[in-house]
Parts: structure tokens; C-alpha cells; sequence
């Protein structure tokens, strides 16, 4: 049995950009964006979304879409130092899955294609884990005993950009792993850990309310 369930925490705690989660992005509330793109991902058959706050229980009630599912999240799990893992525990040890994609709310860029792609390269290369990463092409520097250096390349041979390799970097969309993993090494990734690149924009998610204006722009466009 290979099934995958999509597990979407969002709390309403927010300090930044309160109850941002449900807050309207591009017309619809943030979370929609998301919870949509997993509704449509053909390997998911259910989408769970865990909330401590009831307004965003009834915001997302109302989106209309197959295949959720609106949990409670426990208040330990939904504090400004809870990581995100213990929601995941959570969940893992209430319901049965074999599988579980977590997707952050975040990352409205994200698309049902990326998502079946990506549960797609994660069974056809039998990764344990997987997440979601796009390639940046940026020159590194470090400050070592009180000098700047550059990491990744020479600065007697600067390459042009075009011509580096660059580096893979998480843009937090997605991950997913097996929920006997989750359960026994309590951490999201672990195993043999497989990537699926996105494109470069979707690197960005929101945490400020600048990321939102960037994001809606991106949205408009994508």
C-alpha cells in the first residue's frame, strides 16, 4: 500500500502577519493555494490540515475542496518555539498512512504537478525521505579570522553566472517520508534522502509582509 496523506499545519499565532495563513492572497485565503494544489495531486488521498485557531478551521470548511480533512492541533505543538515536527508526531501516532507529504502553507507557488512529481521520484528511486529544493547560482563569501573569502569560487577566475553549477537550497514547499521514519527518528527527513528541484522563484515564501507583496506579484504571473 502506497498511499500518501498531505499533512498542512497552520496556526493562528502568527506574529508577523496575523492569522496570515487565511489572510486573502491573490482572492483566495492563503492556505488555499496549497490545499488545492494537494487536493489535485492524484498519489494523495487525503489532505489534512491541523489548526489550533477555530477561525481558520471554518475559513478553510468553506474553500469547497475534495479530500480535506481539518484537525485539531495541540497547543503544545502550535507555540511561537514548537517545531514543526512535533505536530507531525502528532499526527503520525493518531492516524494510520504509510506515507506523508508535508507542505507548508508558506509556498503558495507550489502546483499538484510538482507534488506528483515529486511522490514520483521519491518511490522510483525508493528514497526514504524527499523535499523539495531549487538551484541558486550565487557567489558565497565567509569572514574567516577577520577577512572576507569567497566559498565557491576564485576570485582570480570569477566565473560568469551562467556557467556555475550552483548549489541546492530548501525552499520549504514540500517534504515527504515514511511514517515508520517519522515515527522512529523524529525528524521529517532521515534515511536515504532524494531532492525535487522547483523553479529558482519559488524559493521565496512568506514571513513578512514584504514576502507577500514578492509572492503576489510571482502568483499574478505563474
Amino acid at each position: 500500500m502506497d498511499n500518501f496523506v498531505a499533512f498542512i499545519p497552520v496556526r493562528g499565532g502568527s506574529k508577523s502577519i496575523p492569522l496570515k495563513n487565511i489572510k486573502e492572497f491573490c482572492g483566495k485565503p492563503l492556505v488555499y493555494w496549497t490545499a488545492k494544489a494537494a487536493t489535485d495531486c492524484k498519489y494523495i488521498d487525503e489532505v489534512y490540515i491541523s489548526t489550533d485557531s477555530e477561525k481558520i478551521r471554518e475559513a478553510v470548511m468553506s474553500l469547497g475542496l475534495p479530500k480535506i480533512n481539518v484537525i485539531d492541533r495541540k497547543d503544545e505543538t502550535a507555540t511561537d518555539t514548537a517545531s514543526t515536527e512535533s505536530a507531525m508526531l502528532d499526527f503520525a501516532e493518531r492516524y494510520s498512512f504509510r506515507h506523508i507529504v508535508l507542505i507548508q502553507a508558506t509556498s503558495p507557488l507550489l502546483r499538484s504537478d510538482d507534488l506528483e512529481r515529486g511522490c514520483e521520484k521519491y518511490l522510483n528511486y525508493n528514497y526514504d525521505s524527499l523535499l523539495s529544493v531549487v538551484k541558486q547560482k550565487r557567489f558565497i563569501w565567509e569572514v574567516k579570522g577577520g577577512r572576507a573569502v569567497p566559498v565557491n569560487y576564485n576570485l582570480n577566475e570569477r566565473p560568469r553566472r551562467q556557467e556555475m553549477d550552483g548549489y541546492l537550497v530548501e525552499n520549504g514547499a514540500f517534504y515527504i517520508t515514511k511514517r515508520e521514519s517519522l515515527l522512529k527518528d523524529k525528524c521529517r527527513l532521515s534515511g536515504k534522502v532524494g531532492v525535487y528541484e522547483m523553479p529558482e522563484e519559488t524559493y521565496f515564501e512568506i514571513d513578512e509582509p514584504s514576502d507577500w507583496v514578492i509572492m503576489e506579484q510571482l502568483k499574478d504571473k505563474s
